[in-house]
């Protein structure tokens, strides 16, 4: 994410750094509403690959590892993977600095899991799509794509960031043969949760 946003939040990972307050997207655990969905599926890793998007100070990214996935993490924020790999010094987790609209072309088609948390939400509306592409892309054969965003009405303007995701930001991370499996409105309706796969339904993680 090289526009100005980006900036900002890497300069709240160094504030918080520095003792100041900690990032307000920071729940200090792993997300309830991916605990919830990893629980419901009885979701075990086997040893296969998953990857969180923007993974902060790695919650996620560590909860997915003790369910036995071999995980990276990446956020642009040097300082939050910094942060990340000193918070969890035994990890197992591969923590990497990366773009979201400039991934490294290795990953595309590689994880059998990728949960996107927050973080497209973050950016300026007009990267949405484009950040949504890039993340689809991540999704292996049989694999699926996890995102948990804040809700839009449509047509109702904000002024982020955050930036919220309507119905149809949700809908497009569908991608070729990536298909919209379920979204649900949870949180009282004040979050989506959308699970997408590639391939047959009932073969991904």
């Amino acid at each position: 994410m090289t526009s100005e946003p980006s900036g900002m939040f890497e300069a709240i990972y160094a504030g918080a750094e520095s003792g100041g307050a900690k990032p307000p997207w920071d729940y200090g655990a792993p997300r309830p509403q991916l605990v919830e969905w990893a629980e419901a599926r009885g979701l075990a890793g086997g040893g296969r690959e998953a990857l969180v998007v923007g993974c902060g100070y790695g919650a996620d990214a560590e909860f997915l590892a003790m369910l036995g996935f071999r995980t990276t993490g990446f956020d642009f924020a040097p300082t939050a993977i910094e942060a990340a790999r000193r918070s969890h010094p035994a990890t197992e987790v591969d923590y990497l600095v990366a773009d979201v609209l400039d991934l490294p072309r290795a990953w595309r088609g590689r994880f059998d899991l990728v949960v996107e948390s927050l973080t497209v939400q973050s950016m300026p509306p007009e990267q949405h799509a484009v950040a949504a592409h890039d993340i689809a892309g991540l999704v292996a054969p049989g694999g699926t794509l996890l995102v948990l965003a804040t809700t839009r009405e449509e047509g109702v303007e904000v002024t982020g960031p955050p930036w919220p995701l309507s119905r149809p930001e949700v809908e497009a991370f569908a991608d070729g043969d990536l298909v919209l499996r379920r979204v649900e409105r949870i949180e009282g309706g004040a979050w989506w949760r959308a699970e997408l796969s590639r391939g047959e339904a009932g073969a991904t993680a």
